[in-house]
């Protein structure tokens, strides 16, 4: 009788049901087993999943079903990062208020996950627009205020005028706004800021400590921090050019072994020195002005084209008072690094270098290679960067860069200026402090109040949350907290006089930077219980994108650090062990006039082996393009509904982590998942046709002859599997389980013959089998351990041991050479002994033919290596 065919769409909502009403997922906080916090990245609620988005949920629940199963305390939550602008933009276009567009997301969402079939612990879910969340960052936020790691201070930012609002970097496309389309302007606002400067050298030295972290994440945030030592050089101004009071210009530089090379100082359009030399010049006004309308990120700076305004300053050298160079507003210096002041020694910097070209300026070759000749040494097109030996520098030629480094210092530092070394060594940092201001609604209220007689007071903790109002409107551009005719009034708590509240929310990656802490104790009054957060963390395995190496990770390094020192926590690093998993790629579609075409719209035929794809709706030819990220607008989406309907979620999950490595990207096809779903139809034949005679067999390992056949590989794919899941190695791992099927089919067929103690070997086998697949295929698990009587549910049950004897291979493969080339190989026990290798070596068929008959000079053999006949 043909095995009846097994049916996703019936068996995974039954058994996502019996772990729902057994509650196996939820955590208790007072389980004395060893703890494990698994994470992945919370998403954003944008409003459905695709495919690509569950890939790394997935990833995480392995881990999690895994350790489970291996007897650990698992926390494997799940949240939302739910405010932010998008939001906003919904209420504006589809008439919605923010939250109930953010909470219906949520519900459509929440259920695309259920389907997944995801050991989640959903008692603990929270959204950071829930007024119990953002009520506890606002606490944070206060304590942070206390400690002095909160300060509010004039920043440079993006403005967009239509809009009115502040812009991110990345929301500026060539000098306008995403939105709006107008030029945005740099201005400067009172900004509320965390000091994260104040543990960038913490950050920087603890990164060699994040051994699980990838390296390249690591790097980029080395990077980032920018720890660098140069030297703080004050020039002096030649009196009779400089306005009225200056008298100097600093400049940071980590180069101070060019300084002979120097031909022109740069300062930012915003440096004080410009604004004095802008009262009486009004074509330096204009250009400042100019300036004004660039973006403010180092990316758009680098990018755009070099401009300078010479304002008529010199600047003495501090080597030689005789020779004074320019002084030029640049639109490439930014005044919030170092001084907002460089010197530019064009031969030794590109920038500088075709700065100089631009406007005439000399170049001076200060370094050149150290196999070079300095008479014909020359800088024209391109500028020499890499270390070398000094030229055209008096006292510093024939140096290395470091020794002149060294040199230009130690005289720096001995030389006066108004009573005062002209010199410093500085320890610089690229880090900034993180500006957590942002002019829209839909955000976590800054609990801050500003009152005209006593300054800027904090709101009591008493008198939190400061909750967002409902009735706010979208009609007009900027922030509707601004405008909004009651809630911004209010009394302030010092003198009870008439106040107003802030109207900047928080940056929504504050919202993100506490929320793994946040999940230990979800209910809690206070943002965290500190004993119990002390236990979890740090996350044992955090996932998640590339795309927030930076700021995410390194933010929430912070915000750990200040937990800690506002006493909330004991610990400094918020995630042991990271992996940044690729993405889910697919093939993108347009239709004849253009527009993007979903795949589900695309009708794709085969000819002697070339794709074409045609419009459904039309029947007109479309145009497949190439691999892509999957993404709403490019429409190469696939919804884990359609998945399900048509494979059930355990084959989406195991194609998913199949067919490449982790850290890859996977292209998800059609053919990819139908053969990920033969093989779910091929686990459930083989069990659930021998599951009749097994049902009442107990199990036992088998030792000898046909029973151990059946124990040694199920033995071998236990270990294996259980050290790649260890090692996020998923694809090795469903690879051996492939393997291990192939293995068992044959001793499966046969078993209407065999022995008992081959039944019993089989039964254990088909249940190390189960438990195999269980962290990848729960659900087909859960019904392949109900057909063969297993007890409970396999979700609770404990990870097998395997038994160290059936795992070690008593023959080994032995490579045969013949006088130095492989001609073959030997099979023999691993422990046989030199005279037994050499004998059996000598009757390999190959081998005698090779001798014709003679004796061999030599047979050498390297135990448990190889052999080699010399003839």
């Amino acid at each position: 009788m043909a095995t009846e065919r097994y049916n996703p769409r019936t068996s995974e909502p039954r058994w996502q049901k019996a772990w729902e009403e057994a509650r196996l997922f939820e955590t208790k906080n007072d389980d004395g087993r060893p703890t494990y916090y698994v994470l992945e990245m919370f998403p954003y609620p944008s409003g459905r999943i695709h495919i690509g988005h569950t890939r790394n949920y997935t990833m995480g629940d392995v881990v999690a079903r895994y350790k489970r199963a291996k007897g650990f305390n698992v926390l494997h939550p799940m949240g939302w990062d739910a405010f932010g602008m998008p939001a906003e933009n919904a209420a504006m276009q589809n008439k919605v208020h923010p939250k109930e567009w953010t909470y219906q997301n949520i519900a459509t969402m929440r259920e695309q996950l259920k389907m997944m079939g995801l050991s989640l612990d959903w008692s603990r879910e929270f959204a950071t627009c829930d007024v119990d969340y953002y009520h506890r960052q606002q606490m944070l936020f206060l304590d942070f205020y206390e400690k002095g790691l909160v300060t509010r201070k004039t920043s440079k930012v993006n403005w967009d005028p239509v809009d009115q609002t502040v812009l991110a970097n990345e929301q500026v496309i060539d000098g306008r706004g995403w939105r709006s389309g107008a030029l945005v302007e740099s201005r400067e606002l009172a900004q509320w800021f965390f000091k994260i400067t104040d543990y960038a050298e913490d950050l920087l030295s603890a990164i060699d400590g994040l051994e699980d972290w990838p390296e390249k994440v690591r790097l980029m945030q080395r990077n980032w921090i920018g720890r660098s030592e140069g030297l703080s050089v004050r020039w002096e101004l030649v009196p009779e050019t400089a306005p009225a009071g200056e008298r100097e210009l600093e400049v940071y530089t980590t180069r101070p072994d060019t300084i002979f090379g120097a031909s022109f100082m740069a300062i930012a359009p915003d440096h004080p020195l410009a604004r004095k030399a802008a009262e009486n010049n009004p074509g330096l006004v204009a250009f400042i002005e100019e300036c004004r309308h660039m973006g403010t990120s180092v990316a758009a700076l680098e990018t755009a084209e070099k401009k300078g305004f010479d304002t008529g300053i010199r600047v003495k050298h501090p080597f030689d008072p005789e020779w004074t160079l320019p002084v030029y507003v640049a639109n490439f210096v930014l005044m919030e690094y170092g001084t907002g002041a460089i010197f530019g020694c064009p031969s030794g910097d590109q920038r500088d270098l075709d700065f100089a070209n631009k406007y005439g300026l000399p170049v001076i070759p200060v370094v050149m290679p150290e196999d070079a000749d300095a008479s014909a040494f020359q800088i024209a097109d391109e500028a020499y960067s890499d270390d070398g030996v000094m030229i055209n520098s008096r006292f510093l030629d024939g140096l290395s860069n470091k020794q002149a480094f060294e040199e230009v210092a130690s005289r720096l530092e001995k030389t006066l200026l108004d009573g005062k070394p002209v010199a410093e060594r500085k320890v610089n940092f690229r880090l900034r402090d993180w500006g957590v201001s942002r002019q829209r609604y839909w955000g976590c209220p800054i609990p801050m109040i500003h009152c005209e007689a006593c300054g800027v007071v904090p709101v009591p903790k008493a008198d939190l949350p400061v909750k967002l109002p409902d009735d706010v409107d979208f009609e007009k551009p900027g922030n509707p907290l601004d405008r909004h005719p009651t809630w911004r009034h209010v009394k302030c708590p010092k003198c009870g006089g008439d106040a107003r509240r802030e109207t900047d929310t928080m940056d929504t990656f504050v919202d993100s930077s506490w929320y793994f802490a946040r999940f230990t104790s979800p209910h809690a009054n206070e943002p965290v219980v500190r004993d119990v957060v002390n236990r979890w963390l740090p996350v044992d395995q955090y996932i998640g994108g590339i795309e927030h190496a930076i700021l995410h990770l390194l933010y929430s390094r912070f915000f750990t650090r200040a937990m800690r020192d506002t006493g909330h926590l004991d610990l400094a690093e918020p995630f042991k062990g990271l992996f940044t998993q690729g993405m889910v790629v697919h093939e993108t579609y347009r239709a004849e006039d253009g527009r993007w075409l979903a795949p589900n719209e695309v009708r794709i035929e085969s000819t002697g082996g070339e794709r074409r794809a045609f419009e459904i709706a039309t029947g007109k030819p479309a145009t497949i393009g190439s691999l892509e990220k999957m993404s709403k607008s490019k429409k190469n989406t696939v919804s884990p509904e359609d998945i399900t309907e048509s494979f059930g979620a355990d084959t989406a999950r195991w194609f998913m982590l199949s067919d490449s490595p982790p850290e890859r990207d996977v292209e998800w096809t059609d053919d990819g998942a139908t053969g990920a779903h033969r093989f779910v139809q091929r686990v459930w034949r083989l069990v659930a046709e021998i599951a009749p005679a097994l049902r009442e067999i107990a199990p036992k390992a088998g030792r000898d002859g046909d029973a151990a056949a059946i124990s040694k590989p199920a033995h071998k794919a236990l270990k294996i599997v259980g050290e790649d899941i260890e090692r996020l190695a998923f694809n090795r791992a469903i690879a051996r389980i492939h393997q291990l099927v192939n293995d068992l089919q044959p001793a499966f067929s046969a078993l209407g013959t065999a022995d008992e103690e081959s039944r019993a070997a089989a039964r254990e086998a088909v249940e190390i089998l189960i438990h195999l697949i269980a962290p990848f295929m729960p659900h087909l698990a859960e019904e392949c351990w109900a057909c063969i009587g297993g007890e409970g549910l396999v979700a609770s049950s404990r990870w097998p041991d395997y038994d160290p004897e059936l795992v070690v291979d008593n023959t080994i493969l032995l490579p045969v050479q013949i006088n130095g080339k492989k001609r073959g190989d030997l099979t023999i026990s691993r422990d046989a002994d030199q005279a037994a290798v050499e004998k059996a070596v000598l009757e390999l068929d190959f081998v005698q033919k090779a001798l014709n008959g003679a004796v061999p000079r030599k047979v050498i053999v390297v135990p448990q290596r190889i052999v080699n006949v010399v003839a």
